[in-house]
């Protein structure tokens, strides 16, 4: 039986967790929540992917429908947030298969969509309700949506 509760101190209890592994205590060791936290790397990962093409799709989304704020600022955070997502690809050739997930990328959508129209002033309903874009687009780095202004 561990020392450290979980529930309690986490980062105490991962400590303890590596400590039993390294010194071959296996029998003391916490499988239930080891399996948990195992999982939860893969779900952090995948929020991390999601939170940057979220954030890359809104300023995709401004840059089309906010043609007169255009700027070196909103295409620096794109060919950054490209970069991240590529980087991020690259480190974790598995999340390939989310870019591929249409649920988990209407999430991401709608989630760019809420931060555009928060951002912007535009109604979130004004904003188009599925991705317009491929995702080779997306992630291209000298592809930019045409400009469209919202009435």
């Amino acid at each position: 039986m561990t020392t450290v509760n979980y529930e309690t101190d986490i980062v105490a209890w991962a400590n303890e967790q590596a400590w039993l592994v390294r010194n071959k205590k296996f029998d003391l060791l916490d499988f239930e929540h080891i399996a948990e936290e195992i999982e939860d790397v893969g779900k952090s990962e995948q929020r991390e992917l999601a939170s940057r093409i979220a954030v890359l799709l809104c300023h995709l989304l401004k840059w089309r429908f906010q043609p007169t704020h255009q700027g070196a600022s909103w295409q620096a955070t794109i060919k950054t947030q490209r970069e991240r997502v590529k980087r991020r690809l690259n480190q974790t050739p598995s999340l390939k298969k989310c870019l591929q997930d249409s649920e988990w990328l209407a999430d991401a959508w709608d989630d760019a969509r809420d931060i555009a129209a928060k951002e912007t002033g535009i109604p979130f309903e004004k904003f188009p309700e599925k991705c317009i874009w491929a995702i080779e687009e997306i992630l291209s780095d000298c592809w930019f949506p045409q400009s469209f202004v919202i009435n």
